[in-house]
């Protein structure tokens, strides 16, 4: 057995722990047969066998994979490591917090831009709600959008012959759309149509998720990967990895780089369609680019709970304030970062996106990369 069979078996062994760690699996069936029908190994051993398998391969994408299954099979076993520890041990990248400063920033340019009465939380709330999609028109909607953000990252990449993408409505999930990626070339992302979603989120959802987002990332890896190259690794992806924060940062910067202003009018022409309020699209942008910052808030809760001893409810109320979001959704975030599978996750999303915007620099050239090689999050840094 090669060394990518054995990241393999860690990698499913360590599912068997924790339901969600194996974000997706298409690699050979004879593993997952394996895996299935042995007892569930103590996180302890699996953490050595990782060791070994680490100590044992050249400094390369797969042996920062395998270290980051060590530390995520330390943590399952008791060992008590710092959250920012555990956090920079899975995903190669140190969490900090955000200087309130930065949110400040981001409330007084949000107070010259949201139109209206009352306070900034108010209209905020009220922009929103303006905008909002019926949940049963948020499939339909998604599904005309699709056709346009497929051609406009064809004509970056050509995607693989084959690859197919099926939408589904959800109810009651904790989050707001999913890809799960099944392997052949096919995602099925589903939305959860109870989640207050506008025009432009929907927009936002068809390039994080399918193109070019993480059905294009999967899909193209799969074909050039492992297909071409045989590099067996890259069937299976895992939750708490670097793969993630390039996974997300892939998903959060596509969008600058297929469209241009007359791919957003034809995305703004179906919504129009649609019957949804789109009376100034360049104000809806700026208002949703001044908002990006606070994205790291989450994290910022993350780290006053598990590292400076604060409640849950302090971490909730500070979400509320910088994110200007109702206690409902503030509460979730808040359960996000506590939760056991996905606390150190949140990283992914603000990190991702900022080291993969350094690394394209906005050159098509460098997001190709991305999409089509093993990029180590040591290059995005170091960009």
């Amino acid at each position: 057995m090669n060394a990518a069979e054995e990241y393999l078996l860690l990698g499913l062994r360590l599912g068997k722990h924790v339901d969600g760690l194996v974000d997706a699996y298409y690699g050979p069936q004879d593993l997952q047969d394996a895996v299935d029908d042995e007892p569930v190994i103590h996180a302890s051993e699996l953490a050595a066998d990782g060791a070994r398998l680490r100590d044992s391969l050249d400094d390369g994408w797969l042996r920062d994979q395998v270290a980051a299954c060590t530390v995520y099979a330390r943590v399952l076993a008791g060992e008590q490591l710092s959250y920012s520890d555990e956090v920079e041990g899975c995903y190669g990248v140190r969490p900090a917090r955000a200087s309130e400063d930065v949110y400040a920033a981001v409330h007084s340019e949000l107070d010259e831009l949201l139109p209206g009465d009352g306070s900034l939380y108010e209209r905020r709330q009220a922009w929103r709600e303006r905008h909002l999609v019926a949940g049963e028109k948020a499939v339909p909607i998604t599904h005309d959008l699709l056709p346009v953000l497929r051609a406009r990252t064809n004509a970056l990449l050509e995607l693989p012959a084959g690859e197919e993408v099926a939408l589904e409505p959800v109810s009651n999930e904790p989050w707001w759309a999913f890809n799960y990626y099944r392997g052949e070339l096919a995602s099925r992302v589903a939305l959860n149509v109870d989640v207050p979603t506008t025009g432009l989120d929907l927009v936002h959802l068809v390039a994080h998720e399918i193109y070019p987002g993480h059905h294009t990332e999967h899909a193209v890896k799969e074909q050039s990967l492992l297909r071409e190259q045989g590099k067996v690794e890259e069937a299976i992806q895992l939750v708490p990895t670097p793969q993630a924060v390039l996974s997300e940062g892939i998903a959060e910067t596509g969008i600058d780089l297929v469209l241009d202003d007359a791919g957003k009018e034809e995305l703004y022409a179906i919504l129009r369609g649609h019957g949804l309020e789109l009376a100034d699209p360049e104000l809806a942008e700026r208002i949703s680019k001044a908002l990006e910052p606070l994205r790291t808030v989450g994290l910022d809760a993350a780290l006053m709970i598990h590292e400076e001893g604060a409640s849950e409810a302090e971490a909730q109320a500070f979400v509320e304030r910088w994110s200007l979001v109702p206690p409902d959704q503030a509460k979730h975030s808040v359960s996000f970062v506590t939760d056991p599978t996905w606390r150190a996750y949140v990283i992914t999303y603000s990190a991702g996106r900022d080291l993969c915007r350094a690394y394209v620099g906005g050159d098509p050239a460098r997001f190709r990369t991305l999409l089509t090689e093993h990029v180590r999050i040591g290059e995005l840094l170091s960009a």
